[in-house]
Order: structure tokens, then sequence, then C-alpha cells
């Protein structure tokens, strides 16, 4: 009875495939179907050591590790390992009974999980050129040969802990462990990075007691990047997590997460590497402005502070940033950051580079950015009257004039006469440069007649002997 589910001696198991083969140790491993015996309590208290045992087998099986790059290494020892690898999670995930009733299995299990993960990672590509590049996630992509034993054994983690006690894996998962799985962010392998960011969102979700050591443990990994080493493949997955994590922050803010946001995000914009994560950094920035408007004015100021002065790609990329942020500030803010925020936005459109000049003009479409220059048209007026005519009149390029005219026909019908008197302000400020430069070169060439009709003659020694030396 039940002999169907067996195979028999003569079936060859090199010719079934690995699906079928797991199949078939599933079936050894379940109680038999038949009612006698699987009622039967001496048959249950049995299965239970029997299946224990298969699986710390196959633990102890895949505690051997490769470095796959090594010659001496044996390819069929490492499809092995990986064939138990695959075996392993087929039987967590099937398994019927919670691993938290497990506990001889959890312990070991857990080591041969650290002992696959934690491993030093090879040395850093020299990739310092990045930060002149655009954002392209292949310039820092390394595959990593070890990669197809490490997706199952992060399934396998994932699973753990997934399907475990927090308290049960309370003692394996501890701030040692936490430390050194931040630390594998380094690699240079984007697949690992990925499925490392997952895992680690979902510890700080299950395990409540770790998430404050969690969060400063990624804001001294931000810090150190920003501060000594500005060089680190995973801060676009750490500002990703620590995303998730903002938009769960309760209003009003704590003010361990205010001074997070002032002393670690805010500095970030300054980096040399911001382009490969500015897109993480602008969306926590802004969960921020978002659950309180009144840090609008902060969050401008920092940005303003820490603004490139060299690199045009970081600058599109910020006043992609800034027209986002003014859709969220409070409108009472408006009066104290038009003047410094509408006086950055001019230097932009008067550079010498079409992108930024075109993304600084193409901003005065947003209609909250026109809303703050009318709360301080008296202060703002001169300042961009100023910078679009001298677009007019200066700048090389046509699509950039073209774009200057528009922005200055809305300025125009804001309020004419204001912008009539700021341009003859501008004018008349002109005219006595002129006059003083003039002055000036006057001045010069006076100079430098006199120091020509008083040079001394060569003919004559500048140093004159005297005739009568005292000894």
């Amino acid at each position: 009875m039940g002999a169907g589910r067996f195979p028999s001696p003569r079936d060859s198991p090199g010719k079934r495939s690995t699906l079928q083969h797991l199949f078939d140790m599933d079936s050894r491993g379940s109680p038999l179907r038949s009612s006698g015996n699987s009622s039967s309590p001496l048959r249950r208290h049995h299965h239970q050591p029997s299946a224990n045992e298969e699986i710390l087998s196959m633990i102890s099986a895949c505690s051997v590790t490769f470095t796959f790059t090594d010659p001496s290494e044996s390819p069929s020892q490492q499809d092995l390992k990986r064939l138990k690898l695959t075996q392993l999670l087929y039987l967590i995930k099937s398994s019927k009974r919670p691993l938290d009733d497990q506990t001889d299995v959890i312990p070991p299990l857990v080591s041969m999980l650290k002992l696959n993960i934690f491993r030093p990672l090879p040395p850093p590509s020299n990739f310092s050129f990045i930060s002149d590049l655009p954002d392209d996630e292949e310039l820092v992509s390394t595959a990593s040969p070890l990669w197809p034993h490490l997706q199952i054994i992060y399934d396998i983690l994932q699973r753990l802990i997934m399907k475990t006690n927090p308290k049960t894996l309370r003692d394996h998962v501890d701030r040692p462990f936490l430390c050194s799985f931040l630390c594998l962010l380094q690699s240079e392998d984007p697949r690992e990075r990925e499925r490392l960011k997952s895992i680690y969102h979902l510890i700080y979700s299950k395990f409540t007691s770790h998430r404050s050591f969690m969060r400063k443990s990624m804001s001294d990994v931000l810090l150190r990047y920003m501060y000594e080493t500005e060089r680190h493949c995973g801060i676009g997955e750490i500002l990703e997590i620590l995303g998730s994590i903002i938009n769960g922050f309760t209003v009003p803010l704590k003010e361990e997460h205010k001074l997070f946001l002032i002393r670690v995000l805010l500095p970030l914009h300054r980096a040399k590497g911001t382009m490969m994560y500015h897109k993480q950094l602008s969306y926590c920035v802004s969960q921020f402005v978002q659950k309180e408007p009144a840090l609008g004015g902060v969050v401008v100021r920092g940005i303003l502070r820490y603004w490139p002065i060299t690199n045009s790609q970081k600058e599109v990329l910020i006043i992609d940033e800034l027209e986002e942020l003014v859709e969220k500030i409070d409108p009472d803010q408006y009066r104290k950051l038009a003047l410094p925020l509408c006086t950055k936005i001019t230097r932009c459109f008067n550079s010498l580079n079409s992108q930024v000049a075109e993304r600084a003009l193409y901003i005065w479409n947003n209609e909250q950015l026109v809303k703050m220059v009318s709360v301080a048209m008296d202060e703002v007026f001169p300042v961009v009257v100023e910078g679009l005519e001298k677009n007019l009149k200066w700048h090389w390029s046509p699509s950039v004039r073209q774009l200057t005219e528009n922005v200055k026909q809305m300025f125009e019908e804001m309020d004419p006469a204001l912008y009539a008197m700021c341009v003859q302000e501008m004018e008349r400020w002109e005219a006595m440069g002129r006059r003083e430069e003039a002055r000036r070169k006057e001045r010069w060439e006076m100079i430098e007649s006199l120091a020509a009709s008083r040079q001394p003659n060569h003919h004559q020694p500048f140093f004159q002997t005297p005739k009568y030396i005292c000894v």
C-alpha cells in the first residue's frame, strides 16, 4: 500500500530532473497517506527526527565555502552545494511546521548563513571618475561569481526571517550581525545590493527593538561616506531604506529626525557622487517637507548652501529638486525664501552652460514660484530683471535668448511699471559704472605717463660708491 509513491529500484536518480528528485525526497520525508500508519503516534514520533536530521545534513553540506576564483576548487562540488541549497530552500518553504518549533535547526542554519554571507569583499574598482559622468548603474556594476549561490542563500535568509518569531532569532540577529550585514552594501554587484536592501528593511520592520540602532548605523555610513571616503556603492540603497522609514514617521517629527535631516541628508548634496543617488536623496528630503512644511525654509537654505559650483549636471538635478520643494513649502515662508532662491535661479539662467540656463528658465512655469515672487516683488524684481536683460544682450545661445524673452514677457505682465523702473535703475547703474571705469582708466594713464617721465637715466649707474669709506 502506497508503493506507487516511492521510486522503484530500477529508476535511476541521475536520469530524473532535479525538480522530480526534490518531490521524491519530499515524499520520503512526509507521512504515509494510509490512515492506519498516519494515525499512529509512533509513526509521527519517528518522522520528525528524521526530517530534522535531513535538514541538518544539508546545512552541514552547505557550510563549505568556495571562492569561485580558485582553479583548484572542484566544479562538481560547487554544483552539489548549489543543489543542496536548493533542496534546503524547498524544505523550508514547504515545511508546515513553524521554524520556531525547530529549535535544534535554527542555530546551525543561522551559522551556515553567516558563514556564506559574511565574507571579505573584493577590492573596490576605480570609479572615482563617476562623479563627472551621468547616473549610469552599469558604471559601477561588477557581477559577483558567487551570485548563483548567494541568491539562494539570501532566499533562505529572507524566508527564515519571515517565518520565524523575532524572539526566537533575537540571539542570532543581533547588533554585530546588523553591522556586518550593512557593510555588505558596499558590494559592487547591484543584484546583491538589491537583496540586501530588501532583507535589511524586512529586519527593520520585524525587529522593533533594533530600529534606533539600525537608523544610527545607516547614518554613520552616510557620514563616513561624506567626510572620509566618498566611495560607497550602496548609498542609493541605504537612502531607499531610509525613504521608506521616513515615510512612516509620525507628525510632529521628533528632534532626532530633524537633526538627521540637517546634519546628514542636506550635506549629502555636496558629495562628488551625488548624481548616483540624487533621486533617492530628493525623495527623503521631500518626505520631511511634506510631513512638516515649516521645514521648507531649512531645506531650501541648506540646498543653496551646498550648491555645486563646477558641475553643471548636478545643477540641473538640484534645480529639479527645488522646483518640487517649492510646491510643498509653507506659504508663510515665501517672503523669507523669495530673494535667496530667485537670486540663485537668476545666476543659473545666466550660466554659459545652455542646459543649466534652459532648466533655470523653465522653472518659471511653476505657479508656486510665481506666487512666491508676487509676495516679494520689490526685492525680487531688480535681481531677476537684471539677469533677464543680461541674457538678452550677451548670452550666446539662441534658444536661451528665446526662453528669456518669454520669461521677460511674463514679468512685464505681472507689473509693467515696476519692470520699467527696474530697467531704468539698471541702466543708471550701468552708466555710473561706465563713467567710473572711464575715470579709473584716465587715472591709470596719468600714473603711467608720470612714471615714464620720471624714469632714471640708464647711462648713470643706479648705485654710486661713496668717495670716502671710513674704516
